[in-house]
């Protein structure tokens, strides 16, 4: 299932990220504004488990999250939307993928991995602000499921209908969340307005 989520909020900073003279600290912090924002919907259907707790006045009768929650950034420009959701969610454990576009196939190709023990357990929750043509999410997702992932949702920030089209084909059991979704791939494997190389503008590398 596919979910773009509309506030008007998530609206006006992507628009400011959008923009070509936003600098990296603006465009940084729109990112990590946007992650934690997103977070409310991509988490709004988390299992609970009831618990008592002895407040201040009396016990309680009340619930916590049921299961770990794990972060999965696509490095390196996944990891801009880390500390946003983070910051909601602190007790999140933090996984790393490597993976590098082919320039010339477009294909996705893994330099690195590193998963907390807990990831059978847990909710896995992919990030990466780019859903162009899918290749590096499938990848991803392919490999969270070789570590005996079950519940995995899938967080981009702009993606293209192409690859959206992908990941629905390739893991249709994965729930994808949007802030937007553009209009489509160039002949470069670019989204379409899209807002550049995300790992370059937030990093500052070019």
């Amino acid at each position: 299932m596919v979910n773009v989520i509309k506030h008007p909020l998530i609206t006006h900073k992507l628009t400011q990220m959008r923009k070509a003279e936003t600098g990296t600290k603006d465009f940084r912090q729109n990112l990590d504004e946007i992650a934690g924002l997103m977070a409310y919907e991509i988490t709004r259907d988390l299992p609970l488990k009831p618990v008592r707790v002895t407040t201040p006045v009396a016990p309680c009768d009340t619930y916590e999250l049921a299961k770990p929650i794990i972060l999965v950034p696509i490095l390196r420009a996944g990891l801009g939307m880390v500390n946003g959701i983070c910051t909601l969610i602190p007790i999140a454990k933090v996984a790393h993928i490597g993976l590098y576009r082919d320039e010339q196939t477009l294909q996705p190709h893994t330099y690195f991995e590193k998963y907390p023990k807990n990831i059978k357990d847990a909710t896995v929750i992919i990030v990466d602000p780019m859903l162009a043509t899918g290749g590096s999410a499938i990848a991803a997702i392919d490999m969270v499921k070789k570590q005996g992932a079950q519940d995995i949702r899938l967080a981009n920030l702009v993606a293209a209908p192409e690859g959206v089209q992908a990941v629905e084909e390739a893991h249709p059991d994965v729930d994808i969340y949007l802030a937007a979704l553009d209009d489509h791939l160039d002949a470069h494997g670019y989204i379409v307005p899209g807002l550049g190389d995300c790992g370059d503008r937030i990093f500052g590398t070019k």
